[in-house]
């Protein structure tokens, strides 16, 4: 797995296509029990190279109920997003994530991680490319409809503050999902 990785980290693909020089983030173990699919980095992130080193990452850790140290230790939590560097600024917000990443490295990631007992999916992103049939559904009622996809996944929002907005209109997310979250986590962990 150390050369998958490394491979990853080394990974010029998009190149051309990326605001910054490459820098592929992300964290995994083949011991790996909780894997975590976000979106792909923000600038600040691609700037510290540490997943989920923000403020989206600190509301994640929250819903998680789980400490840095513990989201933090690769044998617990594989964090691995749909594009592994920060794609650049659109009009409204960060760019999708890069189209290349996934199809290319995410299966050989999986093949390692052979005792993961949870896929967490954050966003459409993760969530289109993982689960059949939820093109025509919208974020809210898939992240709603969570049973349907457990045992293997669970979808998420994102947890970044610009969707405090959406979390404020469905109140059932907080009141609901995040306690089924953590007895689930606190299961596995």
């Amino acid at each position: 797995m150390e050369n998958l990785l490394a491979n990853i980290r080394n990974c010029r693909v998009c190149a051309a296509s990326l605001p910054n020089t490459p820098r592929p983030i992300l964290q995994a173990s083949h011991r790996s029990r909780i894997v975590i699919i976000g979106q792909a980095p923000g600038q600040k992130v691609q700037d510290s190279g540490i997943p989920w080193d923000d403020q989206s990452g600190n509301e994640l850790r929250r819903w998680l109920g789980v400490s840095k140290e513990q989201f933090y230790d690769p044998e617990l939590f594989a964090l691995i997003p749909m594009g592994f560097c920060y794609p650049g600024k659109g009009k409204s917000g960060d760019l999708p994530p890069r189209p290349e990443c996934a199809p290319l490295w995410h299966k050989p990631l999986f093949d390692y991680m052979t005792e993961v007992k949870l896929i967490i999916l954050i966003g459409q992103y993760a969530q289109n490319y993982y689960l059949d049939d939820t093109k025509h559904l919208t974020l809210t009622a898939i992240v709603k409809g969570y049973n349907n996809y457990l045992p293997t996944y669970l979808p998420l929002v994102h947890p970044s503050p610009r969707n405090i907005i959406w979390q404020k209109k469905n109140p059932w997310f907080e009141l609901e999902i995040v306690p089924a979250l953590r007895v689930i986590i606190e299961s596995i962990s």
